[in-house]
């Protein structure tokens, strides 16, 4: 009766630690990329103004 429980939370554990490893850095480069494009538009409209 313990082993089915057992093995589901480890699987779940393992499961969230390998998902947590992938995409806490592929979220930071999107908003790295994201943040990058938005500072080069209001980069270069301040350029042109001026």
């Amino acid at each position: 009766m313990r082993r089915p429980l057992g093995v589901t939370m480890v699987g779940g554990l393992i499961v969230s630690q390998v998902l947590t490893l992938f995409t806490t850095p592929v979220i930071y480069i999107w908003f790295a990329r994201l943040a990058e494009k938005l500072g080069r538009r209001g980069g270069e409209a301040g350029h042109e103004q001026a």
